[in-house]
């Protein structure tokens, strides 16, 4: 899913300078000069951009009604494209244990549990392989606004060939030669009305 504020200039400060020339000024045709200023300031003010209209979304999902409503200018279809980028990444530097990369897209209690989880990975000797075949589907199940935090609950299929390996290196988990269809319904959340377009990973887990 991204939100852009627009400052509208006023007219009013023009508008001022050009009664306070023409009024300022005594020639003898006051009335005339005055009449043609202020047709000029109007024809000035009308010549402006209007304000623009709201983009004209197509409907959102079901699932995706309350984040719609909360912002008017959420693009669901970009907020899917969005996820499915962000959950290819999560997942493959959850599986290199590369934290550092994907952090500032993590919750702090989500990073906690993955570095815990990194950290007896590797205490235990073992490591892990991740080919990332494609994503199937990603949706929105479900959303919510809460403590002015816009949350989506949202559900991938994905294909995955996933490997674990021990010291000696043998295989104990996955197969290096089979792809695994992976459903994982994960919860993204954005301050509403926030700049920062990006969302975070607060909760994961089994679709």
């Amino acid at each position: 899913m991204d939100p852009v504020l627009i400052i509208f200039i006023g007219l009013s400060a023009f508008v001022a300078y050009r009664l306070f020339s023409v009024l300022g000024a005594r020639t003898g045709h006051e009335q005339t000069r005055d009449v043609e200023g202020l047709q000029r300031a109007r024809k000035s003010a009308e010549n402006q951009d209007a304000p623009p209209r709201p983009r004209d979304l197509p409907p959102v999902s079901p699932g995706a009604a309350a984040l719609r409503e909360a912002d008017p200018e959420f693009d669901e279809r970009q907020f899917l494209d969005g996820a499915r980028v962000a959950y290819e990444m999560i997942v493959e530097a959850f599986a290199a244990g590369d934290l550092k990369s994907i952090r500032r897209f993590l919750s702090p209690s989500v990073y906690e549990a993955f570095k815990a989880a990194v950290s007896a990975r590797e205490e235990g000797g073992r490591t892990s392989e991740l080919k990332f075949v494609g994503i199937d589907a990603a949706s929105i199940a479900s959303s919510e606004i809460s403590d002015n935090q816009m949350i989506a609950v949202t559900d991938f299929s994905s294909n995955q060939v996933r490997v674990t390996y021990d010291r000696a290196g043998e295989v104990v988990d996955g197969d290096a030669n089979r792809i695994d269809l992976v459903k994982d319904r994960w919860t993204f959340a954005r301050a509403l009305g926030a700049n920062d377009p990006n969302w975070q990973l607060i909760a994961t887990g089994g679709a």
